[in-house]
């Protein structure tokens, strides 16, 4: 199948884990193409969840600045365009981001006007995400869900908790998915990635939400299988990124296909597009190859993500509507 051209939706995919090459090189003159493929690619070596957020931090660390912000904004939404999608819901940490000068409103205002302007040039749909991080405090957690109510007008739709799944607890972050309930905030939270079915049960528990970054460990629960499908939870479903991680060691062993005959809503996503070394058209024919996925299989997981998307439902119908008729 020919999956360049179909219009897709991605619910998942992590701004500084997605600086091309290219880009890397202006902000980094120095960086030849051995240092890019050792140094912001997950390779082989990759053995964990922190590994792979380590090229992550390696990326964070040159986006500090107004300029560095708008560029790997704009080399971001040239990949949407290469990649054909037309809505996408795009996280990053605005903490993380304010190393060089500039504070954390000043990061998120900055990205809110370049996603904004690209959006509108590119006829692509977008928002921000603004994550928390398991290793943060209260305070710092609270501090960032206070920035997608402040920006809530000028494009940020939701909150996440993002990082070390397996290393830190849950218990500084509830204060803030709190605030986000009272406050009518759309959450997300990353769960059962780097631990297993506990941490989802945990995560909808404490956190509330009923989206799930990643999800996959849910297979290993029959009870919690059943609990997903019957609340209507999503999965933010990242293969690629899932092998990395070594969250499963092979393609093979990956429970995609699993979830999707439990009926549980799915949606594909690439997580970071460069550690990943992927984008959706790569995703869907290595699970078409893999998994022997029908285009049905994929107008199903696009319909799910446009269904559990921040999105008006007026927007919603749009997308539906073309997903409905290219596919």
């Amino acid at each position: 199948m020919k999956f360049k051209n179909l219009p897709k939706i991605e619910l998942h995919v992590h701004l500084d884990c997605s600086l091309s090459y290219e880009t890397i090189k202006r902000l980094r003159p120095q960086t030849t193409i051995d240092d890019y493929n050792t140094n912001y690619i997950a390779g082989k070596s990759c053995t964990s969840l922190k590994q792979y957020i380590k090229c992550a931090d390696n990326a964070i660390s040159l986006m500090q600045s107004k300029e560095s912000l708008e560029l790997v904004m704009e080399d971001f939404f040239n990949q949407l365009i290469q990649d054909n999608v037309i809505y996408c819901e795009i996280r990053f940490a605005p903490l993380l981001h304010t190393d060089e000068g500039l504070n954390s409103r000043e990061v998120v205002n900055i990205l809110c006007n370049s996603m904004n302007f690209l959006s509108k040039e590119s006829g692509i749909f977008t928002g921000l995400i603004l994550c928390t991080l398991r290793h943060y405090s209260k305070e710092e957690s609270m501090e960032t869900v206070k920035l997608v109510e402040e920006f809530k007008e000028k494009g940020v739709i939701g909150f996440d908790i993002a990082a070390d799944e397996a290393g830190y607890p849950l218990d500084n972050h509830i204060d803030a998915f709190n605030y986000a309930k009272q406050n009518n905030i759309n959450c997300t939270a990353h769960a059962g990635e780097a631990k297993g079915p506990e941490s989802i049960w945990e995560t909808i528990d404490k956190l509330k939400v009923k989206r799930i970054g990643h999800g996959v460990k849910c297979i290993k629960d029959p009870k919690l299988v059943k609990f997903l499908y019957e609340n209507n939870f999503h999965l933010e479903v990242c293969v690629s990124s899932n092998i990395k991680t070594k969250t499963f060691n092979k393609i093979e062993d990956h429970p995609i296909s699993q979830i999707n005959e439990s009926s549980i809503s799915m949606s594909i996503n690439t997580d970071g597009r460069t550690i990943s070394s992927t984008d959706l058209t790569n995703e869907y024919e290595i699970i078409s190859k893999k998994f022997g996925w029908s285009i049905e299989d994929f107008r199903k997981s696009n319909l799910e993500a446009i269904k559990h998307a921040f999105a008006s439902d007026e927007l919603k119908t749009i997308l539906a509507d073309r997903i409905n008729k290219e596919y």
